[in-house]
């Protein structure tokens, strides 16, 4: 589904990303992990089609970044870290807002519906500006599946919110897992990545150093004599080694 090729990103003489190479297979849920700084969001980036790479190729169910961004933005949802909603327009205006932005109409029905998946009917008529940090969470993840995306690209979907809300998008995106969505996720949050992930990568300084599952993980732990490790332990190692 996804294909990044010696992917490397530079902001003059500082490089943000360095040879990347990784294979994201279709209906995967593939968790990015990484000290701020790494490259993690600069690598979403790229994928939305929001910024090129200075060096390497990307592909996206075959289409070509650079080459057919068009093509990739009707198959892609993006979730940004900061949230891209109107604060003084309501749910519904938001919604309809967005929709707008893709190749094809979309039914009031199917926007609702989309906020009755993410709980948030009751909303629909309510400010944004009026919705607690969970709400708008749900909403900006609502907005980038209005075009039924293939892949969604989510880049730290639950910072900054209360427990209930974490659980209940987490809950949510499982949900998506089922429908076949590839998922490109990013967190800080251990228990996320292993509750969601089917297999994770590890950036360092814009390097990939580690891409498996995490029984990969718990196997090569094992080797090295940490057996007695648990699994959340185990990626603070990868991280911080």
């Amino acid at each position: 589904m996804i294909t990044i090729e010696n992917v490397t990103k530079s902001y003059g003489k500082k490089k943000i990303l360095r040879n990347v190479t990784l294979t994201i297979d279709k209906g995967e849920v593939y968790g990015l992990l990484g000290p701020n700084g790494a490259g993690k969001s600069t690598l979403l980036s790229i994928l939305s089609t929001l910024t090129q790479p200075t060096s390497g190729t990307v592909s996206i169910q075959g289409y070509h970044l650079g080459k057919q961004n068009k093509q990739v933005r009707e198959i892609i949802g993006y979730v940004p870290q900061d949230l891209a909603l109107w604060e003084k327009m309501t749910v519904q205006e938001n919604m309809r807002f967005w929709s707008k932005f893709g190749k094809k109409s979309v039914a009031d029905k199917r926007l609702l519906d989309l906020c009755k998946a993410v709980q948030l009917e009751e909303k629909w008529t309510e400010k944004v500006s009026k919705l607690s940090g969970g709400m708008k969470r749900k909403l900006n993840i609502a907005v980038a599946l209005i075009h039924d995306p293939d892949v969604l690209l989510m880049d730290e979907p639950t910072v900054g919110i209360d427990f209930q809300s974490k659980f209940e998008i987490n809950q949510y995106i499982k949900q998506l897992t089922k429908q076949g969505k590839t998922i490109v996720y990013t967190t800080h949050d251990m228990n996320e990545i292993m509750y969601l992930c089917d297999r994770i990568g590890v950036l360092k300084e814009g390097r990939l150093s580690f891409s498996g599952s995490i029984e990969q993980i718990r196997e090569e732990a094992k080797a090295s004599g940490l057996s007695d490790a648990n699994d959340e332990d185990l990626l603070y190692r990868l991280i911080a080694d």
